[in-house]
């Protein structure tokens, strides 16, 4: 019985914790502090994300923090499929889940945490949307359809990324829901969409007054200081 407690420990815990450390590894605040040397977080939003980078910086170097953001959120994904997929099912709290299914959401729970609250960059993070959008990719293409789809057509539309984000967000628990009618799964998918909302509640009451910044491909012109 201690050795079967001590195997739950390691497959929860080590999973959460490999994955919180792989979203960690932001694309933005690396190669903006350690390749520019210049820290994205000390310009325009201050947001480290690949809108706030690309505004700021431009150039090919976003293909690389887009490399990044992408990559450790499918290692992270994968993770789950495999430590989970070990075992037929799991039971949380009495109620048995689809061991891969629950792995996935699991581990992609943990590692946009790292992403937005990184501990190697005094938890001064992103808002996990590129990250949060291939998670919904890994997990299932349905997913992924409402959750890229309505971002899309609304970041196209209205050149407002934010109220892209702010649909990616809140859509993500509800179509978990809708595809798989598990309350476990559906828990995960409400603290993971309520993180990306609650990360953006500066878009919203700038959306709101009407002075959000509309996305675009160049980069802003520099300021009278520089910025």
């Amino acid at each position: 019985m201690e050795n079967w407690w001590l195997l739950i420990f390691l497959l929860f815990g080590g999973t959460a914790a490999a994955s919180y450390f792989l979203g960690c590894f932001n694309g933005a605040v690396i190669v903006s502090k350690y390749i520019l040397r210049d820290d994205v977080r000390n310009h325009g939003s201050g947001n480290a994300g690949l809108t706030n980078f690309h505004r700021v910086f431009g150039g090919p170097l976003t293909a690389v923090v887009i490399l990044c953001d992408v990559l450790k959120a499918i290692l992270a994904v994968l993770l789950g499929m495999w430590a989970f997929g070990l075992f037929p099912a799991v039971s949380i709290f009495g109620h048995m889940a689809d061991s891969v299914l629950f792995g996935k959401y699991w581990t992609a729970l943990f590692c946009l945490l790292g992403h937005m609250f990184p501990c190697m960059f005094h938890f001064r993070g992103g808002k996990g949307i590129l990250s949060g959008g291939t998670i919904a990719i890994m997990i299932d293409w349905r997913v992924a359809l409402v959750v890229w789809g309505g971002f899309l057509i609304l970041a196209v539309l209205t050149r407002y990324v934010s109220l892209g984000s702010v649909w990616a967000g809140a859509s993500f628990p509800f179509i978990s829901l809708y595809v798989y009618r598990d309350p476990v799964i559906f828990t995960i998918a409400l603290i993971l969409g309520g993180l990306v909302v609650w990360k953006h509640r500066g878009n919203i009451k700038r959306l709101l007054h009407g002075n959000e910044s509309k996305f675009t491909l160049h980069r802003k012109e520099k300021t009278e200081d520089g910025k």
